[in-house]
């Protein structure tokens, strides 16, 4: 890398499919802060970054206001590369150099969309990948490639092109994980399939599972560098892509990395003190995108039945606790806006309007202003591959209560000098105590 650096520019290319500009999660966050560090490393690389956002909508602090100012086809790519990255710096507070950013813009997005496959949507995701693999790839041969998707299936694709070319992969969450197979049981399960491995199509589901994860952990074998998010990320990649990776003679250990957090930000934004703790608010905060898996109805559930146990127990009014859903939206999911109408109702049929508070697509300097406010901090999903948001409630003081699974038990809410740094709860009563 050092010498093709000081011959020519070198191209690392972060490849992200599906960019989306005010998703505001962890997974963006990564490829972010990636492009930020390569840029200090690295200050004559040149970052392409693959997305799917063919119409980037119009900001009011972009240097181009529409399309038909533009007077070529740089000059609207530029503008698009403007508006991305003004959300970047709003919404993660990263700056970056954006003369060494360039964006290849896909038009084949829809086939990793899990909506065009209401069967065998794992499979029929992984294989769309494929498409869109071969929609960057005609567009532009990078130097180095890094999926920071997960999409393995792309991978795999790259090196049956390029053999020699150096790939990279940051894992955020395996495709599928011994833990989801176990979700079938009737008994143990947990998580959005829990339960389903009963009767025939159970049976079924668990066959074309364990088939899926053999070819998944197959691709696995054509990374050289693996990292993960979590130490339990790094198991379940382990146990998946270990064989196929020993047989290609993929020397490279299979390291966690952790992603990054603007704790820094959030400890120079943030009071923690003695006096700052009296002035905090009882307000429950769950930062998380409004997504299936962040099993937001956990943590509503739990807050109405803590709102009833205290109300219960006190012989007086006590004081009024909120809990404050902050998270972001995907531009083109309906099935978010969805999931946010449903949880509306389900916050009405549950009499707690009054004490909940919605932050959608809060920006960054709203979010800090919630964690400064804030008591508590919850997590909801099951696995949970890391947490960003739990290292962000310990940041800024707030006392986490978590899902006792995945990242967030092993990695962050864990015991420090024989001291606790937050509880890990099973059940929905044992998250409202």
């Amino acid at each position: 890398m050092g010498t093709i650096l000081s011959l020519a520019k070198m191209e690392l290319d972060a490849e992200k499919a599906r960019c989306e500009r005010n998703a505001a999660g962890g997974g963006e966050r990564v490829l972010w802060a990636a492009i930020k560090a390569t840029q200090e490393r690295y200050p004559r690389a040149a970052c392409i970054v693959y997305t799917g956002d063919v119409d980037v909508p119009d900001s009011a602090n972009s240097n181009y206001k529409t399309e038909r100012d533009a007077s070529s086809q740089e000059a609207i790519s530029a503008m698009k590369r403007d508006i991305i990255l003004e959300k970047v710096e709003k919404n993660f507070n990263i700056r970056l150099r954006r003369s060494s950013i360039h964006f290849k813009f896909l038009s084949t997005r829809d086939w990793l969309m899990a909506s065009r496959y209401p069967y065998f949507t794992l499979l029929g995701q992984s294989l769309g990948s494929l498409r869109v693999a071969y929609d960057a790839l005609s567009q532009f041969v990078p130097d180095v490639f890094i999926d920071t998707m997960g999409y393995s299936f792309v991978t795999a694709f790259a090196r049956f092109v390029f053999p020699s070319m150096p790939i990279g992969a940051y894992v955020h969450y395996p495709t599928i994980s011994t833990d989801m197979l176990g979700s079938l049981d009737v008994d143990s399960g947990e998580g959005l399939n829990a339960g389903t491995g009963k009767g025939l199509r159970g049976y079924l589901k668990r066959i074309y599972w364990h088939l899926f994860a053999r070819l998944y952990g197959w691709t696995g074998g054509s990374i050289d560098v693996v990292m993960t998010n979590s130490s339990w990320t790094k198991g379940h990649i382990q146990s998946l892509w270990g064989p196929s990776r020993s047989k290609t003679g993929k020397l490279c250990n299979i390291e966690v990395v952790f992603p990054p957090v603007s704790v820094v930000d959030i400890e120079k934004a943030v009071d923690v003190s003695e006096a700052s703790e009296r002035r905090r608010e009882r307000a429950i905060l769950y930062i998380a995108q409004f997504r299936s898996e962040k099993n937001h109805e956990l943590v509503v559930n739990a807050f109405a039945e803590f709102l009833n146990t205290s109300q219960g127990r006190s012989k007086r009014a006590p004081p009024k606790t909120k809990l404050v859903l902050l998270g972001s939206l995907r531009d083109d999911s309906k099935e978010d806006l969805r999931r946010v109408a449903h949880l509306r109702q389900l916050i009405e049929k549950l009499n707690i309007e009054d004490s909940v508070e919605f932050a959608l697509n809060a920006p960054w300097k709203q979010m800090l202003d919630w964690l400064g406010k804030s008591s508590i901090g919850v997590n909801g999903m099951w696995n949970e591959h890391f947490g960003i948001g739990v290292v962000e409630y310990q940041a800024a003081g707030l006392i986490c209560v978590v899902n006792n699974s995945g990242g967030p038990k092993r990695d962050i809410v864990v015991d420090v000098d024989g001291s606790p740094t937050g509880t890990a709860a099973n059940e929905p009563r044992d998250e409202s105590h």
